[in-house]
């Protein structure tokens, strides 16, 4: 699909914000979607993300779907994120939305190809030197999950 292409090589989505407690730079789902929305005009495409939840034993999941549609056809590309059981600071709203912009946000990366070099995610070992050399590895668009 041509036009996907185009929108995959145009799109920058720089990692512009920083974690402070962290030191590292890092970009968001709602980044993602600002550079992305004047290329999609451009083109006369338009993207739809949905949630859905999905439960597994005691865990809960909120799997994305990035559904891409133009002239030409359309694409879609799904990612999850485990809610966590408790998160302090938040109440149970706010921690089923963190799960849903991070999996948006993983969607948006497999659709657009945006490059996820190691971050926070990857390489963040809460303090604690770690022997182990950080390594990447990208998730397949449908991995298992469980």
């Amino acid at each position: 699909m041509l036009t996907l292409t185009k929108i995959q090589s145009e799109l920058k989505a720089p990692k512009n914000l920083t974690n402070k407690f962290g030191g590292y730079s890092y970009r968001s789902c709602e980044g993602i979607l600002e550079a992305a929305k004047p290329i999609l005009a451009k083109y006369e495409a338009t993207l739809i993300i949905s949630d859905d939840i999905i439960c597994s034993g005691d865990r809960v999941y909120v799997k994305a779907t990035a559904n891409f549609k133009c002239k030409e056809g359309e694409a879609s590309v799904t990612a999850f994120a485990r809610e966590s059981a408790s998160k302090k600071g938040m109440d149970e709203s706010q921690i089923t939305g963190s799960a849903s912009s991070y999996a948006r946000k993983y969607a948006l990366n497999g659709l657009f190809l945006i490059e996820d070099s190691p971050d926070a995610d990857a390489t963040n070992d809460h303090g604690k030197k770690s022997a182990k050399k950080a390594t990447t590895k990208t998730p397949s668009v449908d991995a298992d999950l469980f």
